[in-house]
């Protein structure tokens, strides 16, 4: 066969492959309403596992990579849930038609509840002066509506700077719905949330543990905030019962005691990483010929975290009252490698790589336990 001819035999079998996709796509819709049907859970571990294992097989057989095989089936199997799950949402959701309100919904985490709300059935208006998503009911600045009574929920999805006193505010108008914010942090908004308590408002605080781009949760973490409202707690996990999201209730103090290190440790490792770096004198080409597995992946988080908001990511280290501590904690980490590495200390470097081996496979047993 010609190169033309064995070119036009591999655009036929892409097209085969992705009407082959499509039509899994079509078979995971019906799973997803049989799983509902008799109560399944959405996602089968075990399963997985099986399909996997019996992939990687007929895939060796095949003299194919056993690998190749599995990462292939990995996306296949991720988009199958998403589409599962995103069923199983709209068709066990409470929305009913209710009504929600979302202040700051033009953006991207706002825009995210916005689309997961009326996913669920709720009529979403939308308070943001950047405007609303297209086709969702939208006003410059929530002050204006004169009734919040008509909103079971009330999500505050600003940035931090303007939720503390947006929360104050709507304490003063006590809507009779379920408030939240989506703050990263929630020492900043403390103020407006013990206002909204005081002031018998159904409050409570949720933290996504993900970015406005994610389509499927399972794997993901939600937070919620226990402010002393029962019913608050209640409704606000129920809208996340039809996912596969894990929650998480915690104090307001412990939040934020243990973001600094989930966000403010990390973020400022990265932010660390890519600035001896930058001013390394080495240009990005030349490290780009010598790059390694390691410098690699390492490269690609921080390239993800250098494209983030700096404000948002300076909110995240200065505002948490909790944050000093996590930034302690990394300069100390890098003076004791330092001070091994100059003083030939290989007893105390072993150590270093001894309790972080035993640590994060702890942790990676534990988080196999709960899958």
């Amino acid at each position: 066969m010609t190169l033309e001819e064995l070119r036009r035999e591999l655009d036929q079998l892409d097209g085969d492959l992705i009407s082959l996709i499509a039509r899994r796509q079509s078979i995971a819709s019906q799973v997803a309403k049989a799983k509902r049907a008799t109560g399944s859970p959405t996602r089968d571990y075990q399963r997985e596992r099986e399909v996997i294992l019996g992939v990687r097989s007929r895939a060796e057989q095949l003299g194919v990579s056993g690998d190749l095989a599995e990462q292939v089936l990995r996306l296949l199997i991720r988009s199958s849930l998403t589409t599962q799950e995103q069923a199983r949402v709209a068709a066990q959701g409470a929305g009913d038609g209710r009504h929600a309100l979302v202040i700051g919904g033009a953006g991207k985490m706002g825009a995210w509840f916005v689309q997961f709300l009326q996913s669920q059935g709720f009529e979403v208006q939308v308070a943001d002066p950047a405007g609303a998503p297209e086709g969702t009911p939208g006003i410059d600045d929530w002050r204006k509506l004169p009734d919040l009574a008509a909103y079971a929920f009330i999500v505050v999805a600003t940035p931090l700077s303007a939720s503390g006193p947006i929360l104050s505010e709507l304490a003063l108008r006590r809507p009779p719905g379920v408030v939240f914010d989506l703050g990263s942090l929630k020492s900043p908004l403390r103020g407006g949330l013990n206002a909204l308590k005081a002031a018998g408002v159904k409050v409570t605080s949720l933290h996504p543990m993900f970015g406005p781009n994610t389509e499927l949760l399972s794997g993901r973490h939600m937070i919620f905030v226990d402010l002393g409202s029962e019913t608050a707690l209640t409704e606000a996990r129920a809208l996340f019962a039809p996912t596969m999201a894990e929650q998480v209730v915690m104090s307001l103090e412990e939040h934020d005691r243990l973001i600094a290190y989930v966000l403010g440790l990390s973020h400022a490792l990265n932010i660390a990483f890519f600035t001896a770096l930058a001013e390394s004198g080495e240009a990005a080409p030349r490290l780009a010929k010598m790059s390694s597995t390691t410098f690699d992946a390492q490269l690609d988080v921080a390239t993800h975290v250098a494209e983030e908001s700096p404000e948002l990511y300076f909110e995240i280290q200065a505002l948490n009252d909790y944050g000093a501590e996590s930034l302690q904690a990394l300069s100390a980490a890098v003076e004791r490698l330092r001070a091994a590495v100059l003083t030939r200390d290989l007893p105390t470097f072993r150590n270093l790589m001894q309790q972080g081996m035993e640590y994060l496979q702890g942790r990676r047993r534990e988080t196999a336990g709960r899958a």
